[in-house]
C-alpha cells in the first residue's frame, strides 16, 4: 500500500523574515530611484546629454588606449616624418640661415653648426638641440634658434664680451668678466688691456672686479694683476709700480681705497717708489730702488 508524504509548508518564522526582505529590497529601490531622480532635476543636462557625455568619455578613453599602443608600435613617428616629407614637398624647407649678433667672434664657427640643417624639412629640425651646440661654442653667452617660414633658420646670439687676458705659459688668452677663455691672441692685440697671471687667476676674475670697483679712480690705472699663492693680488699700475695687496676680500678693498686716499694727497703713482706693500695692517712699506746703495755711499762719506 503506498503513502504520500506531504511536506510542512513554511514556518511562520521564514514566512516573516522573507517579507521583511522583500520590504528591504523594495524600500532600497525606492530610494535609489528617488536619488537619481533628485540628481536628474538638479542637473542642468538632460538625460539624452548625459548619455552623449558618457559615450564621449569612453570613446575618448578608447582613443587613448589605441594612441598608447600605436606610440609603443611607432606610428607617431611614420606620421611625422611622413609630414616632414609633406612639408619639404611644398616648400617649407631650409635653404637659408641668418645669423644676427655676431661682432667679435668667428661668424663662420656659427655657420658651421647651422649649415647642417640645409635641406632638411623644417619640422625635422631640433632647435633644442642646435642651441645646445651653439652654447658650445666659446664666445656664446647665450643663443635663440628660430623657424621663418618658409624656408629660413635665424640665429641670435648673444655674444661674451672680452675682459681681460689672461698670461699662460707661452701665450695670451682672451678671457671675459666671468674668466671664461675666449680664444687666444696676440702680444699686439692684447696691448692696453688688463693683463691677469697667476695659478687659479680665472677663477677669481669676479672678486678682482669687486677690489677694483672699490677705488674706481685707480682702476684705469691697472693695467695687471697677479693672482698670488692663491690668496691675495698683486696690482701694476701703468707707471710700472706694483701695490702688494693683504689677504682677504675685505682686508684688500679697504687697503686700496686707503692708497687711493693717499695718492690723491701724495701723488704716490708716478713718483720713485717701485712698490708699495701693504700687507701689514695700517701701514705701508715702500722700496725705492737704488735707496739702499745711496744710504750706504752716504754712511761711508760720513766716515770720512
Amino acid at each position: 500500500m503506498s503513502q504520500t508524504i506531504k511536506r510542512k509548508g513554511r514556518s511562520v518564522r521564514r514566512a516573516a523574515a522573507a517579507r521583511g526582505t522583500a520590504r528591504k529590497v523594495d524600500k532600497a529601490r525606492r530610494s535609489t530611484g528617488s536619488v537619481l531622480d533628485l540628481a536628474m532635476r538638479w542637473s542642468p543636462f538632460t538625460e539624452e546629454q548625459l548619455h552623449r557625455i558618457f559615450l564621449a568619455i569612453i570613446l575618448g578613453a578608447a582613443a587613448a588606449l589605441a594612441w598608447l599602443v600605436a606610440s609603443f608600435a611607432g606610428v607617431p613617428a611614420l606620421a611625422n616624418r611622413q609630414l616632414a616629407i609633406f612639408a619639404a614637398d611644398a616648400g617649407f624647407e631650409v635653404q637659408r640661415v641668418e645669423v644676427r649678433g655676431v661682432e667679435r667672434m668667428n661668424e663662420l664657427k656659427v655657420y658651421e653648426r647651422v649649415l647642417g640643417q640645409r635641406d632638411r624639412a623644417m619640422p625635422l629640425v631640433d632647435i633644442d638641440t642646435l642651441r645646445r651646440d651653439l652654447l658650445s661654442l666659446s664666445w656664446v653667452s647665450d643663443a635663440r634658434v628660430s623657424r621663418q617660414l618658409p624656408d629660413t633658420l635665424v640665429v641670435d646670439i648673444v655674444e661674451r664680451e672680452p675682459h681681460a687676458v689672461l698670461q699662460k705659459p707661452g701665450r695670451l688668452v682672451l678671457i671675459d668678466r666671468t674668466g671664461h677663455e675666449l680664444e687666444p691672441v696676440s702680444a699686439a692685440n692684447a696691448k692696453g688691456m688688463l693683463r691677469v697671471s697667476g695659478p687659479g687667476a680665472a677663477r677669481q676674475m669676479e672678486s678682482l672686479a669687486r677690489l677694483l670697483d672699490a677705488a674706481p679712480a685707480l682702476r684705469p690705472q691697472v693695467s695687471a694683476a697677479e693672482w698670488v699663492g692663491n690668496r691675495r693680488w698683486n696690482l701694476t699700475f701703468r707707471t710700472d709700480q706694483v701695490l702688494a695687496l693683504p689677504q682677504g676680500e675685505k682686508q684688500s678693498a679697504s687697503a686700496l681705497v686707503a692708497f687711493a686716499r693717499l695718492d690723491g694727497v701724495n701723488r704716490l703713482l708716478g713718483g720713485k717708489v717701485a712698490t708699495f706693500d701693504m700687507r701689514a695692517p695700517d701701514r705701508i712699506y715702500m722700496r725705492i730702488p737704488g735707496r739702499a746703495q745711496e744710504e750706504l755711499k752716504a754712511a761711508q762719506a760720513a766716515k770720512e
